[in-house]
């Protein structure tokens, strides 16, 4: 799944598919994120970010407490994330 595929989800009126979507955004960011870090620390990034490592690095964490936080939510409003 691309952020594309989640515009649909993401202008409906039902708010279990905008939460899906914000699940599924958040997911999509965060594991970009994960890889970018990975190649970054590899020294294998084809650019330099202007921000630290550990600056990125706690930015995955907050992401990864916010997935769960959504995870919960889905649970509680019984909302299927696949």
């Amino acid at each position: 799944m691309e952020l594309k595929d989640t515009l649909n989800m993401m202008n409906s009126a039902d708010y279990k598919e905008r939460l899906k979507a914000e699940y599924f955004q958040l997911k999509i960011r965060k594991e970009k994120l994960e890889s970018m870090l990975k190649k970054y620390k590899e020294g294998t990034l084809t650019f330099t970010p202007s921000c630290s490592y550990e600056l990125l690095y706690e930015q995955v964490i907050y992401m990864k407490q916010y997935q769960h936080i959504l995870e919960e939510r889905a649970k509680i409003e019984n909302v299927e994330l696949g």
